[in-house]
């Protein structure tokens, strides 16, 4: 008999027993570094396809592709031993139909390891969503606001505002919900729709520019650190580590232009024979 080898990584079950009870902590993360110092601090890390504009430079998550997030997922998973791992499909690579959906989510899954898939919402996401959870692959929804659809929106803009976009945020999680995923990030929508959707949804909700009554939050972990000259309006900095890195990269530059050896010690330069 084989030898089955007993994992301690957070579950989707333990997810959802969260639900109304102890928050969900959850941040990004694109690389091996990163996910090593994230995973004792969080419940869930994710890949999200974010990873496009922040590791990448790319103007927007449309131009990600399913081998940029298995790649980064990858990574992630060699650096994450606790945390629930999910990765997003990106952009073309779910919408066409259920089963290409699930061609792109078990080529994901098999080559990760990661243990569930995240897809944004759109008119027969349910559709999609119960033919993947059917087939055994966990998902997490996403409502609100929706990077994927950018061209389509014009722009990142909140949602809620108009009784028409509260109808359809809320009429997603509902179906989102329904179709069988296990939580659903609610996004750049007004406070008191995402407190209406996390009493209504029985799913944990996960916020991010949304209400602190969420079940959990998420935020772009290089937002969070203030990697960057702009940070969107709701995220809170809980470091400055774009001045900490130039700081650094300054002292670097002023050794080394003055000659001095830029390490602990000369004792450790090789020595020639």
């Amino acid at each position: 008999m084989s030898k089955q080898i007993v994992s301690q990584r957070i579950t989707v079950p333990e997810i959802m027993k969260r639900k109304g009870n102890e928050k969900i902590v959850c941040l990004t993360a694109y690389t091996t570094p990163m996910a090593n110092l994230l995973d004792p601090h969080v419940d869930l890390l994710l890949v999200g396809d974010s990873v496009g504009m922040v590791m990448h430079g790319l103007p927007s998550t449309v131009g990600v592709t399913l081998e940029m997030m298995i790649l980064h997922g990858q990574a992630v998973m060699r650096g994450a031993n606790r945390a629930l791992v999910v990765v997003d499909l990106p952009f073309g690579s779910y919408e066409e139909s259920p089963e290409s959906a699930y061609k792109s989510a078990v080529e994901l899954m098999k080559r990760v390891g990661c243990q569930a898939v995240k897809v944004e919402a759109s008119k027969d996401i349910s559709n999609t969503i119960s033919f993947l959870v059917d087939r055994g692959i966990p998902v997490v929804g996403h409502v609100g606001l929706r990077p994927q659809a950018i061209h389509l929106e014009g722009g990142f803009k909140a949602k809620g505002k108009t009784s028409l976009e509260r109808e359809l945020v809320m009429e997603e999680a509902l179906s989102v919900e329904k179709a069988g995923a296990f939580a659903v990030v609610v996004e750049g929508v007004a406070s008191d729709l995402a407190e209406e959707i996390t009493r209504k949804i029985k799913i944990p909700t996960i916020g991010i520019g949304a209400s602190p009554k969420c079940d959990g939050q998420i935020l772009v972990t290089e937002d969070m650190l203030g990697l960057f000259e702009w940070t969107p309006k709701f995220v809170r900095r809980y470091a400055n580590l774009k001045e900490e890195i130039s700081k650094a990269v300054e002292s670097y530059t002023d050794d080394v232009r003055k000659g001095l050896f830029p390490g602990q010690s000369e004792m450790y330069m090789l020595k020639a024979n």
